[in-house]
């Protein structure tokens, strides 16, 4: 699948489930910074708008081309803006709207930033089906990637390292 195609296959899907009509407001606003992301090439089709008091703080999408920042998904880029504009580390009076289900990154940084509310348009099986690998939806069932990951972990000694 590829270009607007591939878009609309993974923005069609859309959780209707304690949905309210303002949120299809700010939810459509994550997809329009979906297709702004890709037009300028700064990263995947991804998009994320955080509001507070029913106000766009700030909508981002993925930065993670033109930043070389693996860490730079929609979502983190939303948080890491909306700390910024609103001068706080913690976001619980803010709501975040995704294009996508978040990867576990992105949702340990939605825990640790407090947000009240998530809404979001694909599963993270449409991003798989778009060409995003599978890691997202694997390493949220614990299954997949990580179990094929050729990472080497270790734990040091805490004796020997004074920790």
């Amino acid at each position: 699948m590829e270009g607007a195609n591939a878009l609309t296959f993974m923005l069609s899907w859309v959780s209707h489930t304690d949905v309210q009509d303002r949120d299809y407001k700010f939810l459509r606003k994550a997809v329009e910074e979906v297709y702004e992301g890709v037009e300028c090439g700064d990263g995947g089709p991804f998009g994320a708008v955080v509001v507070q008091n029913d106000q766009v703080v700030v909508s981002c999408h993925s930065m993670v081309l033109k930043n070389t920042d693996p860490t730079a998904h929609a979502e983190v880029t939303a948080i890491r803006e909306a700390c910024k504009k609103l001068k706080q580390t913690e976001l619980s009076d803010c709501e975040m709207y995704a294009s996508c289900e978040p990867c576990p990154m992105c949702f340990g940084a939605i825990h640790l930033s407090r947000i009240k509310r998530l809404v979001y348009g694909a599963k993270a099986e449409a991003a798989i089906a778009v060409g995003f690998g599978d890691f997202s939806a694997d390493a949220s069932r614990g299954t997949g990637f990580y179990q094929k990951a050729q990472l080497d972990i270790k734990r040091a000694d805490s004796c020997r390292t004074g920790l």
